[in-house]
């Protein structure tokens, strides 16, 4: 069973798809680089700078794992992306995806929550931002998590543009963002 969330297109990043599924359980149930003349200093940095960018699903914050709740997130864009769950006002879980990749948080507890996500390049854990190109976000619907004992909540979010996509979004000042 698929449920739709209706909102009314909005944000830079206008159309996105935002599908839940209620899933019950069943009784059977790398870049290569080329160079001739790079110096050797200049590959090291390349090499450290590689490094720091976290691996694509990596979790950055995490208070609310256990529970039997996921998120799958596809990021059809060009750029990297955090993605933020805060319940209350208490940031929950952030989860690294990079460009044109999936990644998934497969125990989210219940309860409701608002997605917030940058997007942008040269990612500072430090920091907890994008240093390059960076937008901030929020999704005007909110996450509904719940079990049972025989379901679980599956959320599908799509972080490209996608045509009839229904889930609205608005520009979140940096200051305001989870970090």
């Amino acid at each position: 069973m698929k449920n739709k969330l209706l909102a009314p297109r909005t944000g830079l990043i206008a159309a996105f798809a935002m599908a839940a599924t209620l899933v019950t359980a069943s009784p059977s149930g790398a870049t290569t680089v080329s160079a001739t003349t790079a110096s050797a200093p200049t590959a090291a940095s390349a090499t450290t700078t590689a490094a720091a960018r976290p691996r694509n699903g990596a979790i950055l914050f995490d208070r609310i794992s256990g529970g039997r709740g996921v998120l799958k997130i596809k990021n059809g864009l060009r750029t990297d992306g955090v993605v933020i769950l805060v319940r209350g006002k208490t940031k929950a879980i952030s989860i690294y995806v990079r460009a044109k990749s999936t990644a998934s948080i497969k125990d989210v507890r219940d309860g409701t929550y608002r997605l917030y996500f940058t997007t942008g390049y040269a990612y500072s854990k430090s920091r907890h931002r994008f240093t390059r190109a960076a937008t901030y976000q929020r999704f005007n619907d909110r996450l509904r998590y719940y079990t049972t004992a025989t379901a679980s909540r599956i959320y599908t979010l799509t972080l490209h543009p996608v045509r009839g996509g229904n889930a609205g979004t608005q520009h979140v000042n940096p200051k305001d963002f989870p970090a």
